[in-house]
C-alpha cells in the first residue's frame, strides 16, 4: 500500500560523503496515486538516541536541522514520491540508522516511514 524504499549508506571515514535515495511506492505512495504529499524528507536514529529530523521537504520549502546545515543537501519531487540526500564532511555524530519519512493523504495526512539504512563514520 505505501512503500518507502531507501538505498544508499554504508560506511564513510570523517570528511567524506554519502548518498541516500528513496522512492515511493503502492497505492498510497506510487508517483500515480491520488493521495497528497505533503512532505518527504530524512529522520535519523543513533544508537540509544531518539529519531530526530535531518532534512525534509515540506510542500516547496526545504528544512534542514542544525547540525547539518552546510554540510547536507536535499533534493526531490514530492510529486513524483522522490528523495535524496547528499551528505558531505561526514562527522562521527552522523552515525546512526537514516529512515525515509513522506507525510501524505486525502483527508488528513498520515506519517509513512521507510525501514532504514544504516550510516557508519569512523573517525
Amino acid at each position: 500500500q505505501a512503500v518507502l524504499k531507501e538505498s544508499g549508506g554504508g560506511l564513510a571515514q570523517a570528511g567524506g560523503s554519502l548518498n541516500l535515495s528513496c522512492t515511493g511506492s503502492g497505492s498510497i505512495l506510487g508517483p500515480g496515486s491520488s493521495f497528497s504529499v505533503k512532505s518527504m524528507g530524512w529522520y535519523r536514529q543513533a544508537p540509544g538516541g531518539e529519531r530526530e529530523m535531518v532534512a525534509q521537504i515540506v510542500d516547496s520549502t526545504i528544512i534542514y536541522a542544525d547540525s547539518v546545515k552546510g554540510r547536507f543537501t536535499i533534493s526531490g519531487d514530492n510529486v513524483k514520491r522522490v528523495v535524496f540526500l547528499q551528505m558531505n564532511s561526514l562527522k562521527p555524530e552522523d552515525t546512526g540508522v537514516y529512515f525515509c519519512h513522506a507525510r501524505a493523504g486525502i483527508f488528513s495526512q498520515v506519517d509513512y516511514w521507510g525501514q532504514g539504512t544504516q550510516v557508519t563514520v569512523s573517525s
